[in-house]
C-alpha cells in the first residue's frame, strides 16, 4: 500500500511540474523585446486600415506577429491603452504620459489581430518612437 501511495504522490508532482512549465511556456515563452527589434513596416494607420479592410488574408501574412512603426492621431487614452484614428488600438508596454489626445504619434508594436467585425487593428507591446 505504502508503494501506491507514493507512485501517486510522485505522479502528482511531476503533473504539477508539467503544468507550471506548461503555464509559464504558453504565458511568457512568446515574450519578445520590441525596442530591440528594427520594425518589419512602416506604415500609416489609414493605409494599414486600408490593406486589412480590402483583404484580410494578404494583410495577415503580411503584418501578423511583426513589428511595424505605425503613425496616425490619438483619439482616445484609456489606461495602457491608446486607440489612433479610431481604428487601431495600441496596449503600451508602459504607460507614457507625454501622449495626449488628438497629438500625431507614431509608436512601435507588434500586429496580434484584426476584427473584422468592428474594423479595428490591435497591436500589443507599444512604446513611443522619438
Amino acid at each position: 500500500m505504502n508503494v501506491k501511495k507514493k507512485i501517486i504522490a510522485v505522479a502528482i508532482v511531476v503533473i504539477g511540474i508539467a503544468g507550471f512549465a506548461g503555464y509559464n511556456y504558453v504565458m511568457h515563452g512568446g515574450a519578445r523585446n520590441l525596442s530591440n527589434e528594427d520594425a518589419s513596416y512602416t506604415v500609416s494607420s489609414k493605409s494599414i486600415t486600408t490593406e486589412f479592410s480590402s483583404n484580410v488574408d494578404v494583410a495577415n501574412k503580411k503584418y501578423l506577429e511583426k513589428a511595424i512603426v505605425i503613425k496616425g492621431t490619438v483619439t482616445k487614452i484609456t489606461g495602457n491603452e491608446i486607440i489612433i484614428d479610431n481604428m487601431i488600438i495600441c496596449n503600451l508596454k508602459e504607460l507614457d504620459p507625454s501622449i495626449q489626445k488628438d497629438q500625431t504619434i507614431t509608436l512601435k508594436g507588434r500586429v496580434v489581430g484584426y476584427d473584422d467585425l468592428m474594423g479595428e487593428i490591435k497591436l500589443d507591446q507599444c512604446l513611443k518612437v522619438s
